[in-house]
């Protein structure tokens, strides 16, 4: 129950900063998307900070979750951010749900629900070698980068889909990394955790794919880039947690068909709700940096 309600915590908080961050960046110069210098653009946004701290809450939470539950288990849980998003989208445009709006509700609802009963995730398999661990890594970090140089030169609304698409596929690998890594630490403390490759490369792809996500969002309205950043992320990760860390679900037929079903609901309403008129629109011309919109 305790990994339940902080995956959900999880969720909420980035489903909030993904929003505010998003009506930040559509005022960002459209020449500094995939550039670092996007975040120092960034940074002198109020309402862009508010929502950074809303997503390292997010990202605690979650963290903490990955260290007492598996990856299969909590990542179809913070796929649930884009309800919480929908919901603050909601209060400000004062746009009605309707039947698109309520169906993408039950159906990530009822998918992730569907997973995590017919899947029941768990641990106590045994953890991959290194040629496996390396190859899933490889093959995870290798998509992501060839989705962000295709992304490159199409039209804005297509990069964006893309540019989050990549970075959900490296958030889910942060994810399983930050499983490691809490495991580090519960095993020989704060000094083993340090002398492991992993919490730098939790680090790194953190900042990368904080930039892939802001260029996103700075490319084009949310509703672009949150449906695909919102469902990649929990795809790599359970790929990621039955890939290399040991993580278990239920393989009988039946398990396995409702487990399938689940997903592609999850996928299906994480789609009606990132199109629903609710979720902003950006703005309509490009506004000082310094500008403070969080309403």
């Amino acid at each position: 129950m305790a990994v339940f309600l902080l995956g959900l915590g999880a969720a909420c908080c980035l489903g909030l900063g993904f929003v505010l961050q998003q009506r930040a960046a559509a005022r960002a110069p459209r020449a500094d998307i995939l550039s670092f210098r996007l975040l120092l653009d960034l940074i002198r946004m109020p309402d862009w900070l508010l929502g950074v701290g809303f997503q390292v809450a997010g990202q605690v939470l979650s963290a903490i979750a990955l260290a007492y539950g598996e990856v299969s288990l909590v990542e179809p849980l913070t796929a649930t951010n884009l309800l919480f998003a929908m919901a603050l989208s909601r209060w400000l445009t004062r746009q009605p749900l309707g039947w698109s709006g309520w169906g993408g509700v039950a159906l990530l609802a009822l998918g992730v629900t569907s997973f995590i009963v017919a899947g029941r995730p768990h641990g106590g398999g045994q953890d991959a070698g290194a040629l496996r661990h390396w190859l899933v890594f490889g093959i995870v970090a290798g998509l992501a980068l060839l989705v962000t140089l295709f992304a490159k030169g199409l039209p804005a609304s297509s990069e964006a889909t893309l540019l989050a698409l990549a970075a959900g596929l490296l958030y889910g690998l942060q994810d399983a990394l930050t499983r490691i890594c809490g495991s580090l630490v519960k095993d020989g403390g704060i000094t083993h955790l340090l002398v492991n490759w992993q919490p730098y490369a939790v680090l790194g792809i953190g900042v990368i794919g904080m930039v892939l996500v802001q260029s996103a969002f700075e490319a084009a309205p949310l509703r672009m880039s949150l449906p695909a950043l919102t469902a990649a992320q929990p795809l790599a990760g359970i790929a990621c947690g039955i890939g290399f860390l040991g993580d278990q679900i239920r393989v009988t037929p039946l398990a396995l068909a409702f487990q399938a079903l689940g997903l592609v609901a999850v996928v299906a309403g994480v789609l009606l709700l990132g199109r629903h008129p609710a979720m902003p629109q950006g703005t309509s011309k490009r506004e000082s940096l310094g500008a403070t919109r969080i309403l």
